[in-house]
């Protein structure tokens, strides 16, 4: 689709209100000819001072409609900068849906974050039924994707209410897999090509971690959760993992944390003697990711293990003895159906963890499912399974806790994080509703810097791959120095604040 911009260069949140319309849309940028063009947009706004007027004309195939709105403009920069950006998602929608007669489950609401729509109106005073009113009114989300909002704004509410300024929790990435999944678009090596890596790897990782536990004491920064994951943590030998985790704690203090999670990742990677050594050192919560338990949708992922192994892993896990364990599915693999997913949701609940992700499929682009052109579920299909896993996981105990969306998501729907009461990975919550800073260390670490009295967030990303990772330590050093004066500036900001 054409995209011309009038007044504004909101290129991110025109691209967000495309892909969650039309998925199959990619952006070009230029003047539009509504007689040559099949399908553009032209997104105007015209700034006042307390106010701004967003005008979006959209054409599909011959037929093209305008719609405008007019919002108010109130608070600080950042603020006013959000209630332009949603007075685009909004226009946008509202011309598509003149035009199209769409109407996407998460209706006008882009970005990956929509819970944060919530937690802002609550944090403005609106009740829950005023924040229940203002997602079906004015962005036209639908009854089920309110209700998955508004309950994970209550865990947010909850993760939030004994904050404090010095809270952060750490991140530590290990970018190695035992085969690449056919989805998969992360930064993983398969140590297939590249067990070579590993220990130089560990050992250059050891030193970022001496090094910032070092900046965090000096700090005084109290560490509030801890998250291991990547790749796949558990390609680690059980040695290396043990001598990972004794690193960490002499270097952190973990004592309080509200939880150590190590995604333990793919059946084929654990073993008791792993599990063993991870609850020795104190890890509490661990996650088992078959995403499937279909066998022929494991073999079109690129998974070498099956439902049974799956399961024989579940008997070690539960004989070890973890009190939180979380399993990973997800909605739209290749050659899946909706029955195929029904069995799968229905087989991980009789595991009886207190904790499960539903994924939708996303297609990205560094995928083998992209590359190859992989058959895959179609929006409808997919939209059965979610509906399947909502009323099955509520009625056996089950609450959404947290989620997100991501680009190139089948049918724009979401990613959400399930649990029983108490079985909350309260990491996932501060990270997606950037409640506090997130210190990233190893390869692909992005950390995020949060001030939220400043409503400010920076940024600082690590070396992808694990070879320029060791090659160049002076960039994670460079990366540590941001944190430290991010912190900093704004610790001695908050005490010049309280001087009388």
């Amino acid at each position: 689709m054409k995209l011309h911009f009038v007044g504004h260069d909101y290129k991110y949140v025109a691209e967000q209100s495309l892909l969650a319309l039309f998925p199959q849309e990619r952006p070009v940028y230029g003047q539009v000819d509504p007689a040559e063009d099949r399908r553009w947009a032209v997104i105007t706004i015209e700034d006042r001072e307390n106010a701004c007027t967003v005008t979006t004309e959209l054409g599909w195939d011959g037929k093209s409609a305008p719609f405008s709105l007019t919002v108010p403009l109130t608070g600080d920069d950042y603020a006013r900068e959000g209630q332009r950006r949603r007075a685009i998602g909004m226009s946008f929608f509202r011309a598509a849906q003149a035009v199209t007669g769409i109407a996407p489950p998460w209706g006008s609401l882009t970005g990956i974050r929509p819970v944060k729509v919530a937690t802002e109106l609550r944090e403005e005073g609106k009740t829950w039924e005023e924040t229940d009113e203002i997602l079906r009114d004015t962005y036209f989300v639908t009854p089920q994707r309110r209700r998955l909002c508004l309950d994970a704004a209550r865990a947010a509410e909850e993760a939030d209410r004994d904050r404090d300024l010095r809270d952060f929790s750490l991140y530590v990435g290990i970018p190695f897999c035992p085969t690449r999944c056919a989805y998969c678009s992360f930064v993983s090596n398969s140590v297939e090509k590249s067990f070579h890596l590993v220990e130089p790897y560990l050992e250059t990782l050891a030193r970022e971690i001496q090094s910032a536990g070092e900046m965090v004491r000096d700090l005084g920064l109290r560490l509030k959760s801890f998250y291991m994951g990547g790749g796949t943590p558990t390609t680690l030998s059980a040695d290396q993992m043990g001598r990972l985790l004794d690193t960490l704690y002499a270097n952190f203090d973990f004592s309080g944390a509200v939880e150590r999670t190590v995604e333990a990742g793919r059946p084929d990677t654990i073993t008791r003697e792993k599990l063993e050594v991870l609850k020795a050192h104190g890890v509490d919560r661990i996650s088992v990711n078959p995403q499937t338990m279909e066998d022929h949708v494991l073999r079109a992922i690129g998974r070498r293990h099956t439902a049974a192994d799956i399961e024989a892993t579940m008997e070690t896990v539960a004989a070890v003895g973890f009190p939180h364990v979380n399993m990973d599915l997800i909605a739209g693999l290749p050659e899946d159906t909706p029955e195929g997913f029904s069995r799968s949701l229905r087989r991980v609940l009789d595991f009886g963890t207190d904790n499960l992700t539903v994924h939708t499929l996303s297609l990205k682009k560094g995928s083998r499912i992209t590359l190859e052109g992989s058959r895959i579920p179609s929006v409808e299909e997919v939209g059965e399974m979610l509906d399947f896993a909502d009323p099955a996981l509520r009625q056996a105990g089950f609450l959404p806790y947290y989620l997100y969306r991501q680009k190139y998501q089948s049918g724009s729907f979401e990613n959400a994080g399930w649990c029983r009461s108490g079985g909350e990975g309260w990491y996932n919550i501060y990270i997606m509703e950037e409640l506090h800073s997130i210190l990233s260390l190893g390869g692909g670490g992005s950390t995020k810097m949060v001030d939220r009295a400043a409503n400010r967030i920076e940024r600082a990303f690590n070396l992808k791959y694990p070879l320029e990772y060791t090659q160049r330590p002076e960039k994670f050093l460079e990366n540590q120095q941001a944190f430290r004066t991010f912190c900093h500036r704004m610790l001695m900001r908050t005490e010049q604040s309280r001087k009388p």
